[in-house]
């Protein structure tokens, strides 16, 4: 009760006609700048949720890497074979969901189908490095070997037997 008493005769609105305020310049450019982040924002949700175009790619995955020193991406590189012995076209692209690059790393070395979507214009790296993001992957295999190379798993040869290995070479006539 003695707290209400006090609280009575305090007023909580200043009326110091002293107090300086703002200037209309400086309103002004407050909500300029609140103008100019609003749009940001807007235009950066605009660039990722809108798909300028979608599909499929499948080539052997040489490289998948995290990178970046304060927004750390998902980025990866697809070898596109057109012709053997031709040099492959590389396609760069960046993985936005964790659980598909935890699929992609388990893939390297591999020929695999990526499926993606393209996102031109987005206003900063720290989505991706590339317009291309990847959001599913189907594991093709192993690249099958090419005429004229070795094969990655090498058939094993006939075992000698142990006598005929220590045995001296003599030619029979």
């Amino acid at each position: 009760m003695a707290i209400h008493a006090i609280l009575r005769g305090v007023s909580f609105v200043s009326t110091d006609s002293t107090v300086p305020r703002k200037s209309g310049a400086g309103r002004l450019f407050g909500w300029g700048i609140v103008l100019l982040i609003l749009i940001a924002v807007v235009y950066t949700y605009g660039t990722l949720s809108y798909k300028y175009s979608e599909g499929e790619r499948a080539g052997l995955l040489q490289k998948f890497s995290s990178k970046g020193w304060v927004c750390k991406t998902y980025e990866g590189e697809l070898a596109l074979y057109v012709v053997a012995g031709i040099q492959p076209e590389i396609w760069h692209f960046s993985v936005r969901d964790p659980a598909v690059a935890a699929q992609m790393a388990k893939a390297v070395g591999q020929r695999v189908q990526l499926h993606y979507s393209e996102h031109p214009g987005v206003p900063t790296s720290c989505f991706g490095e590339s317009a291309y993001f990847v959001d599913r992957i189907n594991s093709i295999g192993e690249l099958p070997a090419m005429p004229g190379t070795a094969t990655s798993s090498p058939t094993a040869l006939p075992a000698v037997p142990p006598a005929a290995a220590t045995a001296p070479a003599t030619a029979q006539q």
